[in-house]
């Protein structure tokens, strides 16, 4: 069509609308009719004219024809872009997945916060440059790395094979008022077999600080518990005023006792029929202590290894680089108090928070020596090293089984 042909169909069809089927029919007719009526060579108000006459017989907007008679000025084919779908750049690494997989590893893969809690130790307490992302994690999007490609191809996580009233002690809740040194107690049996006692491990963890300390032991007669309780009393770096278990003879009995009327400790004991009197420590029990040890056999010889294992890796491992919740009491409107857990620390660091620190640690222990102590390596160091130390323990265990 000529330039006058083109005005006069637009002048007839005014109260006409037309519009194409599809992109593709619109932008090949375009360019076949720009070529044809040369619109490179056309005058201002021929070019016009032919806007016009585009946007009528598409039904394109009249910014759209502007749009398709720039491009082919530019000297481009006037056709449809592919589409391409916008993708924000990812905000944590590869590395990152991989990075959050070996600590995971290495802490035996704790809840969220405690994990968030380690990252930013690592970035800021140790000055780790690879945390700096990780640090920023949150706990929400902590939980979706885990669920990535990445972190599951990473992730190890080793275990062990798991087989499906007497007048001593009073009878209270021991009452720390934020006072270091009142001690939760308990016992873990690491099951019989065919007859064969399997050994004890006797936890004991500080009711104000959850500074923990495990041992172990190959029976529970009084002979043999009195030392491996001296030995864990030794490792606590405050005074022990206070001594809380169950009613279990192992420690209600008079060598126990002694030792703590000689050491200057109250010995108390759970009430009946108050199942949470000594519910700290049992809940330790399943997340600390058979999280690690798992619930196979282990015959009473092999105690004294793994009580060397507990003073040389674990226990300094639980203190200084294992950050616990710490529960704070909230009352609602009925006055119903629930426990709520929104800070996340070691219990060194719930120890250096209490106020006159000094005036409770034993005399041969200072506050810079445990300052330095949870410097000497990072959160995630100490539990590799831990890690290593459980599993050339378990190869002896095996070790020994097999022989």
């Amino acid at each position: 069509m000529s330039l006058e042909q083109i005005q006069a169909l637009l002048e007839a069809s005014e109260e006409v609308e037309f519009k194409a089927l599809n992109k593709e029919e619109i932008y090949g007719w375009v360019n076949q009719m720009l070529q044809q009526v040369h619109y490179r060579k056309l005058k201002r108000s021929a070019r016009g004219l032919v806007r016009r006459y585009v946007a009528k017989m598409t039904g394109l907007s009249r910014a759209q024809a502007t749009r398709l008679l720039g491009m082919y000025l530019r000297g481009e084919e006037v056709q449809p872009k592919p589409y391409r779908r916008h993708r924000f750049l990812p905000r944590y690494t590869r590395q990152d997945a991989e990075l959050l997989a070996e600590v995971d590893e290495a802490h035996d893969t704790l809840s969220g916060p405690a994990t968030q809690k380690i990252l930013q130790r690592a970035r800021y307490d140790f000055g780790d440059a690879r945390y700096d992302r990780l640090a920023e994690l949150s706990v929400a999007q902590l939980y979706r790395l885990r669920k990535s490609h990445t972190y599951r191809q990473r992730l190890v996580t080793y275990q062990p094979t798991r087989p499906t009233q007497v007048a001593i002690g009073e009878r209270r809740r021991p009452e720390p008022r934020g006072r270091p040194g009142f001690l939760r107690v308990d016992t873990v049996h690491q099951g019989d077999l065919d007859g064969v006692k399997g050994v004890y491990h006797i936890n004991a963890v500080d009711e104000v600080t959850q500074w923990e300390v495990v041992g172990a032991t190959a029976q529970i007669s009084e002979a043999y518990l009195q030392p491996v309780l001296e030995a864990m009393l030794a490792q606590f770096p405050f005074r022990i005023q206070g001594f809380h278990s169950d009613n279990g003879s192992e420690f209600i009995n008079h060598t126990v006792a002694q030792l703590l009327h000689k050491l200057l400790i109250e010995q108390t004991k759970s009430r009946p029929r108050r199942s949470n009197d000594n519910g700290l420590v049992e809940a330790k029990n399943g997340a600390v202590v058979r999280k690690h040890m798992g619930y196979s056999h282990i015959t009473g010889p092999h105690a004294a290894a793994i009580a060397a294992f507990y003073e040389r890796y674990f226990n300094p491992y639980l203190n200084f680089h294992r950050p616990c919740g710490v529960p704070e009491e909230v009352a609602n409107a009925k006055g119903k108090v629930k426990r709520v857990y929104r800070w996340y620390a070691t219990p060194w660091e719930i120890l250096r928070q209490l106020p006159d620190l000094a005036k409770y640690l034993k005399e041969d222990v200072t506050i810079q020596d445990l300052a330095q102590r949870a410097k000497a390596q990072t959160d995630t160091a100490a539990a590799t090293e831990m890690q290593h130390a459980k599993q050339k323990l378990f190869a002896g265990i095996a070790g020994k089984k097999g022989a």
